[in-house]
C-alpha cells in the first residue's frame, strides 16, 4: 500500500524501495521471508497474473495450431493461444475479429415480421441503393434505432449533410468518431458547394475525389502512398501504422523515404513533405474504408426497413432490445413520434416477442417479469386451441398452471394482459388465488369426465358457470403505472409525465434520454418524476439522498446534498416519495 500509483501508472517495485522512506525498512531488512519476497516480486512484476480470452479473435494458421505457437486450456476455458495478438501477427499467423452484431438479429426478425404480415419476402442484396423514402429519414434525423447513426451528435451533422448515397453514409460513418469529427464540417460544407475543395496535387484528385477532397480513409493514405512516393501498398500499410503508433524513429525514416520516393517521381520536394505532413496527421485517427462500408450498407437496410415497413422493424427492435430498460424507453417513445402505437401486453393477442396487429404493435409477454417463454408458449397453445380466453377463471382452467404460477399470473395483471378482458386490475389482482383453485378445480373434474364444475352448466361458453369477481376499488393511475413499471422495468399504458407535457415542453431544456446533447459546464432546466430515493447519513451525520428521476425519455441519478435538500424542501415541498413530480434547475 505504500508503493505509490501516479495516473494508472504503479511505481516499480526497485524504484519505490530506493525513492520511498516508509520503504526503507523492507530494503535494509535482514529478515530471510522479507528478502525472498522482494527478490521473488521483482521477478513476478510485470507478469501475466491470469489468462483471458479475446471476446471475438479467431487465430488462423496453414496447420495444426500446436505446431506454430503454444496452446493453453482448463476444464473452465477454450482452447486459445498463449500468445497476444501482437505476438501472434510477429509469428506470422492470421487474427480475425468475429463481431456478433444484434442488428443482424434486428434485421432477421423485421423481415420475418414484414412476411407474415404483409406476404412480402424481401430480398435486402436487391433492394435500391438510391431510395429517396430512405435518404430523407437520414437528411432528417430520424435515425433511432438505426444502426451506427442514432446519437444526437450524429442526427445533428445528418440534418447538415442531406447525405444522398451510401458513400456518404461511408465517409460520415467514418469520421463520426474522436480526432476525424472536426473535418465533418470542410466535409460537409465541400459538399455542398460553400467551400472550396482544394488538393495538394493533380494526381491526388482522383483517390480524394469521392470524400471532396477530406483524407478519409486508411485506403487513400496507402493509395497516396503507392502514387506519390511509389511505396508498395505493403510498405505504405507499415508507414500508415508507424504514423498510428507515434514512433518518432520510424516517422523519420519513412518521411525521408516518402519525400525521395516523390521527388524520384517528379513531384518537388515541398510538396512532397507538404503530403507527408498531411498523411501524418490524419493518420492517427483514420478509419479503414471496408470496414466503415459494410457497417454503413447495414445501417442503410436498417433504414430502409424502418422507412417503409416502420411498424414490423420496431416491433423487432424493441424485441431484440428488451433487456436494456433505457433503450426500449428510448425506442417505444420513437414509435409515439412516428404515429406507432406501441399496445400494452394482452394475453388474447400477445405473443413470445412483440408482434404487428392492425392496432398497433403488441407488447410481448415474454418481455414481463416472472413470465417465461415457456408460460407463454402454453398460453398461446391453450389460445390456439379453444380460441381467446373469456375471463381469468376461463385462463386458468386451460393453461397449465405449473407453468403460469402464482407470480406469472399476477405479473400479467399488472402488466394489464387482462384489460381487454376486464379493465379492473386490482380486483383480478385479489382474485389470483380464487382464480388458481378455480383452474385446479375444473382440471380435476375434466381428468374425471364431468363436464363442469358447476351443477347443470350446459355449455362451455355459459359465463354462470365461472365465479362472479369482487366488485373491487380500482387502482388510481399512479397505482396502475406504478405495478405496471415493476414488471416491464418502464411505462406503457401511459406515464406520470404525460399530463404535464405542455408545461415541461415550455419550460424544460434538456431531456433525460439525449444527455449527449448537453454540454458539459452549461445551465439546463430538466423536469421528471423521482422513481427511487435512497438516503445515506454523511460522516458528519447529515442526510443526503440519491434521487432518481425519470421523464418520458430515459432517467437521470441525482445527489441531493444536505444543504440543497433542505432549501428545495422549503422552496417547493419534499419529494421523497416515488411518483412526485419535481423540476429544478442542474448545472
Amino acid at each position: 500500500k505504500q508503493i505509490s500509483v501516479f495516473q494508472g501508472k504503479v511505481t516499480p517495485l526497485a524504484e519505490a524501495l530506493n525513492t520511498i522512506p516508509d520503504l526503507k525498512w523492507v530494503k535494509e531488512s535482514k529478515d530471510e521471508k522479507i528478502r525472498d519476497l522482494v527478490k521473488i516480486s521483482l521477478v513476478l512484476e510485470g507478469m501475466n497474473r491470469n489468462a483471458s480470452t479475446h471476446a471475438a479473435g479467431v487465430v488462423i494458421a496453414p496447420g495444426p495450431l500446436q505446431d506454430y505457437v503454444p496452446l493453453y486450456k482448463t476444464p473452465q476455458s477454450e482452447l486459445m493461444t498463449q500468445y497476444n495478438m501482437i505476438d501472434l501477427e510477429d509469428a506470422g499467423l492470421l487474427k480475425m475479429d468475429f463481431l456478433g452484431l444484434r442488428t443482424l438479429t434486428i434485421v432477421k426478425n423485421a423481415l420475418r415480421l414484414i412476411r407474415e404480415s404483409h406476404g412480402i419476402e424481401i430480398e435486402l442484396a436487391a433492394i435500391p441503393e438510391d431510395d429517396p423514402k430512405t435518404f430523407d429519414l437520414f437528411g432528417k434525423g430520424h435515425t433511432t434505432g438505426v444502426f451506427q447513426f442514432e446519437s444526437s451528435g450524429m442526427k445533428e451533422w445528418l440534418r447538415k449533410l442531406k447525405p444522398g448515397s451510401i458513400s456518404d453514409l461511408t465517409a460520415m460513418n467514418a469520421l463520426y468518431r474522436p480526432g476525424p469529427m472536426e473535418m465533418i464540417g470542410d466535409f460537409i460544407g465541400r459538399k455542398q458547394g460553400s467551400q472550396k475543395i482544394d488538393y495538394l496535387h493533380p494526381k491526388l484528385e482522383p483517390i480524394l475525389k469521392e470524400t471532396y477532397g477530406v483524407m478519409v480513409y486508411q485506403e487513400q493514405v496507402m493509395k497516396i502512398a503507392s502514387e506519390v512516393a511509389g511505396f508498395s501498398l505493403a510498405k505504405a500499410d507499415l508507414m500508415r501504422r508507424a504514423m498510428g503508433k507515434k514512433d518518432k524513429a520510424l516517422m523519420a525514416k519513412q518521411k525521408k523515404e516518402f519525400i525521395d520516393g516523390a521527388v524520384g517521381r517528379g513531384f518537388t520536394k515541398k510538396v512532397a513533405a507538404d503530403i507527408f505532413d498531411t498523411i501524418e496527421r490524419f493518420a492517427s485517427y483514420g478509419f479503414n474504408k471496408s470496414h466503415s462500408v459494410a457497417y454503413s450498407v447495414l445501417a442503410y437496410q436498417t433504414a430502409y426497413l424502418k422507412a417503409h415497413y416502420p411498424s414490423d422493424y420496431m416491433a423487432a427492435a424493441i424485441s431484440a432490445e428488451i433487456g436494456d430498460t433505457d433503450y426500449v424507453v428510448q425506442l417505444v417513445e420513437e414509435c409515439r413520434k412516428m404515429d406507432l402505437r406501441v399496445l400494452p401486453p394482452d394475453v388474447n393477442e400477445s405473443a413470445v416477442q412483440f408482434v404487428v396487429t392492425p392496432k398497433g404493435i403488441r407488447f410481448g409477454l415474454s418481455a414481463i417479469k416472472n413470465v417465461g417463454v415457456s408460460a407463454v408458449e402454453n398460453i398461446m397453445k391453450a389460445r390456439a386451441e379453444e380460441g381467446p380466453f373469456e375471463n381469468i377463471f376461463d385462463f386458468c382452467g386451460r393453461v397449465d398452471l405449473r407453468l403460469v404460477n402464482k407470480k406469472t399470473l399476477e405479473a400479467l395483471i399488472e402488466a394489464g394482459a387482462f384489460d381487454e378482458i376486464d379493465i379492473n386490475r386490482s380486483r383480478l389482482f385479489v382474485c389470483v388465488e380464487k382464480a388458481i383453485q378455480y383452474g385446479q378445480s375444473a382440471k380435476s373434474h375434466s381428468s374425471k369426465g364431468q363436464s363442469s364444475l358447476f351443477e347443470g352448466a350446459p355449455a362451455a361458453k355459459d359465463r354462470d358457470r365461472f365465479p362472479p369477481l369482487p366488485a373491487g376499488v380500482p387502482w388510481s393511475e399512479s397505482e396502475k403505472l406504478a405495478h405496471e413499471k415493476s414488471v416491464l422495468g418502464f411505462y406503457v399504458s401511459g406515464h406520470p409525465l404525460r399530463k404535464y407535457v405542455v408545461e415541461i415542453n415550455a419550460v424544460a431544456t434538456a431531456s433525460f434520454g439525449n444527455p449527449s446533447a448537453v454540454r458539459s459546464g452549461t445551465v439546463v432546466r430538466i423536469a421528471g418524476v423521482v422513481s427511487a430515493v435512497k438516503k445515506r447519513v454523511e460522516k458528519k451525520g447529515n442526510t443526503m439522498a440519491f434521487v432518481t428521476l425519470e421523464d418520458q425519455t430515459g432517467y437521470l441519478n441525482v445527489i441531493v446534498w444536505r444543504d440543497l435538500g433542505e432549501r428545495l424542501g422549503a422552496v417547493h415541498g419534499s419529494a421523497e416519495r416515488e411518483g412526485d413530480v419535481v423540476h429544478g434547475i442542474a448545472r
